[in-house]
């Protein structure tokens, strides 16, 4: 994915119209560098194959496309010593599969590349000047701030399905092919298989960026047992800007492409399951999921493109909302409005601790606030019950 969140737990599924990843594979014959390759027994142009794709993925709404060798031996030292630091906090999933996340062949085997994929996601209807208005809302203390990726529909069901009816289109091309698709869905390092395919760069925050689209895109992956001529890197063109590190309200990026995620936002609103550290609760703001201030203030974003599907659209209820009324959501409404959404799968308690929290903030900045408080000191939920304390707790010049 391409947004401050973590990884989700694996999803595989069966493959439509192709083979599993198993078994014998055919590798490059000697004609692969001129760009030529053996699929199912027969010599073809990879170079116009990759062509095609590109092609198919525009149709289907895909902003570009890329091709990555399996090699990231040279990101393993870099993974390895960012989880020894424990910068990846309770995402113990991070560490489960070792060194799998930097070698694409272990994880599945018989993977000859990987075909990478970006998606913008900033809705169709964003006006110009958006990244001023977003950065408005933070100013908006009984406003509730959500990410702009999650107003609309989990990316993780429009990028899964698009990247199955690519792969499927693939086979129409070449014929039968192993292949496995991901999308924040699995061990895979996502922006560094999206860089070495010339997707952009990764800045300083640690995303990708791209110099016509900035960072607002998701990612995925198409493991393949196909070996198709790899699309070249960019350069980097962050400079030496820093604006990214200077805006983060918890100094989360630690240094030039280093962040912690127990000081992170987005990890707190939404990976951390206890409760969120007193020290971050004052910073967090009116933010209650997700956090977007290192992109609003990147200069490349001024280039982010609009997505031209309405999956993206922000959902009623997710934007310009006062915190109070988001407050009042039962679970059941917390359900009801969320289902389809990348909020559901953080579950109403969180939900709640979240919005307590940026009550607080607002309480300590005058807003009259406390009697939305007082009607959840008695919740269900003894992590709710506690962040309502705090809230209450504040010191401010409201009734």
């Amino acid at each position: 994915m391409q947004s401050n969140e973590g990884m989700a737990n694996i999803r595989l599924r069966g493959q439509v119209g192709s083979k599993c990843l198993c078994g014998p594979f055919v590798g490059p014959d000697k004609g692969f560098y001129n760009g030529l390759v053996t699929i199912n027994s027969t010599q073809i142009d990879g170079n116009q194959v990759v062509s095609q794709i590109q092609a198919f993925a525009r149709e289907l709404g895909f902003s570009q496309i890329g091709v990555a060798s399996v090699d990231l031996s040279s990101a393993e030292a870099g993974l390895l010593a960012w989880l020894q630091q424990g910068f990846h906090g309770d995402m113990a999933y991070m560490a489960h599969h070792g060194l799998k996340r930097a070698r694409p062949a272990e994880l599945v085997p018989g993977t000859l590349c990987v075909i990478t994929a970006r998606m913008d996601y900033l809705p169709r209807t964003t006006e110009d000047g958006w990244q001023a208005v977003e950065l408005a809302r933070l100013n908006q203390p009984t406003e509730g701030i959500v990410s702009v990726y999650a107003r609309g529909r989990d990316y993780h069901k429009v990028l899964r399905n698009r990247l199955q009816q690519l792969s499927d289109r693939i086979a129409t091309l070449i014929g039968p092919f192993g292949h496995r698709v991901f999308t924040d869905s699995a061990p895979v390092l996502e922006a560094e298989l999206a860089a070495r395919s010339g997707q952009g760069w990764r800045g300083k925050h640690t995303l990708l960026l791209n110099r016509e689209a900035g960072s607002l895109f998701f990612l995925g992956e198409i493991y393949v047992d196909v070996a198709l001529p790899v699309t070249e890197p960019v350069q980097p063109h962050c400079g030496t800007c820093t604006a990214c590190m200077d805006v983060c309200p918890t100094q989360a990026i630690v240094a030039p492409h280093r962040l912690d995620a127990r000081r992170c936002i987005s990890y707190l609103t939404i990976e951390h399951a206890g409760a969120i550290p007193v020290e971050f609760r004052a910073p967090m703001g009116n933010r209650i999921y997700g956090c977007d201030d290192c992109q609003l203030v990147c200069p490349w974003n001024k280039f982010a493109q609009r997505s031209a599907l309405p999956d993206f659209d922000p959902r009623e209820g997710l934007s310009g909302q006062q915190l109070a009324s988001l407050f009042e959501w039962t679970e059941e409404e917390f359900l009801k409005r969320t289902e389809g959404s990348p909020i559901r799968r953080i579950g109403h308690a969180r939900w709640q601790r979240n919005i307590a929290v940026a009550l607080g903030n607002a309480l300590r900045q005058g807003a009259d606030v406390r009697a939305a408080l007082l009607r959840q000191v008695e919740h269900t939920s003894a992590l709710v019950r506690e962040h309502v304390a705090w809230a209450l707790a504040q010191k401010g010049d409201s009734k």
